[in-house]
C-alpha cells in the first residue's frame, strides 16, 4: 500500500448512512474529493464482512480495508468475505462449553435461522442472511438474571471470550475494538512513517468513542434518533468536533471542512 496524505475511518449507520433510508447520497461530494486526493475511507461498523463488502463496493471503496463486527476483525482490500470464519467457529465452541444452566439463557445469531434474525433485528431477509454470515463475533439476547449473566461472562472469560453490550444485543468475541483495528490499518498504510500519517474518525454512538478519541481529528455526527453523546475528552482538547447536520450531510460538511484545513497545514 502506498502512503496516503491521511486516512478517514467512518462508522456507517447514522454516520455515513442516513438513519432513515440508509442512503449516503448527501456525502458524495466529500467522497469524490477524498477519492481524488487518494485518501482511503475505511468503513468501521458492527456489520459483518458480508454486509460491508456490498456497501464498500457500491461506494467505490473496494480498494480500502474495512473494520467489521465492531472491531473484532478486518476485511482486506478487495477481499471476499468468508461464509464462516475460524474465530466464529471457535467462539461458538467456547459458548457451548459453558454450563447448560447458563448457556440456555443466551440465544445468538447462530441459534436462529434467517427469518428469526430478520424478526429480531428488523432487517430484510437478504440483509439478515448476510448478518448471519459471521466471522469474528456473536451477538445475542440474554434472558437470565444479572447474577447468572456475571457467572456466564466469567465462564467465557476463562476461555478468552469478552462481551460488549450494545443497544439491545450482548456481543461476544475474542476482543478487539474499532480503535485497535484502526491502529492496525494505519500500520499497513504507513510502514515506517506511522508517526506522520494523520487520521480522521467519524461516528455517532458510544461504540465509536474509542475510535474518535484515538484519531488525530474526530467528528461526532449529529443523530437526532439517539441520545446525545456526552462531551468527550478529545472535545475538551480541541481534537474532536461535532457536525451541525445529521448523517451523511453532516459527514459531508465536516469532511470538506477538514480537507480544507489539512490542505493548509
Amino acid at each position: 500500500m502506498s502512503t496516503p496524505p491521511f486516512i478517514v475511518f467512518s462508522d456507517l449507520d447514522g454516520t455515513l448512512l442516513d438513519h432513515e433510508d440508509y442512503s449516503w447520497g448527501a456525502a458524495l461530494p466529500a467522497l469524490a474529493q477524498l477519492r481524488g486526493l487518494g485518501v482511503p475511507v475505511v468503513l468501521a461498523s458492527s456489520k459483518t464482512a458480508a454486509e460491508i463488502a456490498r456497501l464498500r463496493a457500491d461506494m467505490r471503496l473496494a480498494h480500502c480495508p474495512a473494520i467489521v463486527e465492531n472491531g473484532a476483525g478486518l476485511l482486506g482490500p478487495r477481499e471476499t468475505p468468508l461464509e464462516r470464519g475460524d474465530d466464529y467457529i471457535r467462539l461458538r465452541a467456547c459458548l457451548d462449553a459453558v454450563p447448560g444452566r447458563l448457556r440456555n439463557h443466551f440465544v445468538g445469531f447462530g441459534d436462529w435461522d434467517t427469518s428469526e434474525v430478520a424478526l429480531q433485528t428488523g432487517l430484510p431477509p437478504e440483509q439478515a442472511r448476510l448478518a448471519k454470515q459471521r466471522a469474528f463475533s456473536e451477538p445475542g439476547l440474554w434472558s437470565g438474571t444479572a447474577e447468572e449473566r456475571d457467572a456466564f461472562l466469567d465462564a467465557l472469560a476463562e476461555q478468552g471470550v469478552s462481551a460488549r453490550r450494545g443497544g439491545r444485543f450482548l456481543t461476544l468475541s475474542f476482543g478487539g475494538t474499532k480503535a485497535d483495528r484502526m491502529a492496525e490499518v494505519v500500520r499497513q498504510y504507513s510502514g515506517d512513517g506511522a508517526a506522520s500519517l494523520r487520521t480522521i474518525a467519524l461516528g455517532d454512538a458510544p461504540n465509536d468513542v474509542e475510535m474518535l478519541e484515538a484519531a488525530d481529528y474526530g467528528v461526532v455526527i449529529e443523530n437526532p434518533a439517539s441520545p446525545e453523546m456526552p462531551t468527550l475528552a478529545g472535545e475538551r482538547a480541541g481534537r474532536i468536533r461535532r457536525s451541525t447536520k445529521p448523517g451523511p450531510a453532516g459527514w459531508n460538511e465536516t469532511i470538506l471542512a477538514l480537507v480544507s484545513e489539512l490542505a493548509g497545514n
